[in-house]
């Protein structure tokens, strides 16, 4: 469980982040969001220990996430940034074993005793055809797939994810949602933000609303979604569906 409590962020003097108080609960899913500038991504920032809120603590389990090595921060909480890039040509199983830094000797090969990991992280993302093949020569498809392989590896209790569709066409970006929902369905806590809200409607359950640094809305998200809350949340009126063929949300601008 990570719980954020009258978290505030300020940069260059002005506010991020406003007095947010928001909880990601233990194996669930739950999709953060908002508006571009609503402060998505400098609370993923702080949900994951990165960025250090000006007030306000972060708790993970119940203590502070500051009283946490980074080493063990690092084997507990998996985060992939958004649009991630690899700018060497090494092998995707070496990008893949990046993953298992915080685990690792700091010099020498491989141990062999992690080969079974990264074996089963390859397959889980439907990568052991691509493992020797040099990561900068990969689809944008198949590279969200090797970036997600390497948050995972470890096999993380918590992964933060933002904006992991970016870029991608359907089928792909559908891809990635439901290998975050089958990560959530296995007991990892997902937080992702997203602004594909068709997507965020398939896979969460929970949501967070961001506004202008505050959170304008939280709990399942089934009474997030709704008509009223995406109209106030967007400033636009809105329209939330749900039929046998999934869900989708249309802005009536």
């Amino acid at each position: 469980m990570i719980r954020l409590r009258e978290v505030r962020v300020e940069r260059g003097g002005k506010p991020v982040l406003q007095g947010v108080n928001a909880g990601f609960g233990a194996g669930r899913l739950t999709v953060v969001v908002g508006p571009n500038g609503a402060g998505k991504s400098t609370l993923l920032d702080v949900a994951a220990g990165l960025l250090k809120p000006s007030a306000g603590r972060v708790e993970l389990d119940g203590a502070d996430i500051s009283s946490l090595s980074l080493k063990e921060l690092a084997r507990r909480r998996a985060y992939l940034p958004q649009s991630p890039r690899v700018d060497w040509a090494i092998s995707v199983e070496r990008v893949v074993a990046l993953g298992l830094t915080s685990r690792l000797p700091a010099f020498g090969a491989l141990p062999a005793v992690w080969r079974p990991r990264i074996d089963s992280a390859l397959e889980r993302l439907d990568l052991l055809h691509l493992r020797e093949r040099p990561a900068t020569q990969l689809s944008g498809g198949e590279l969200a797939r090797v970036m997600l392989a390497r948050a995972t590896v470890g096999e993380p209790e918590i992964l933060i994810v933002d904006e992991p569709t970016a870029g991608l066409d359907p089928r792909h970006a559908l891809d990635a949602g439901r290998r975050l929902r089958a990560l959530a369905d296995a007991g990892c806590t997902v937080v992702v933000a997203l602004h594909d809200l068709d997507l965020a409607l398939r896979i969460a359950d929970e949501a967070v609303a961001m506004k202008d640094g505050h959170v304008a809305a939280e709990g399942p998200a089934e009474d997030i979604f709704t008509d009223d809350v995406m109209a106030a949340l967007y400033d636009v009126p809105a329209r939330v569906r749900r039929d046998s063929d999934g869900a989708s949300i249309r802005f009536l601008g």
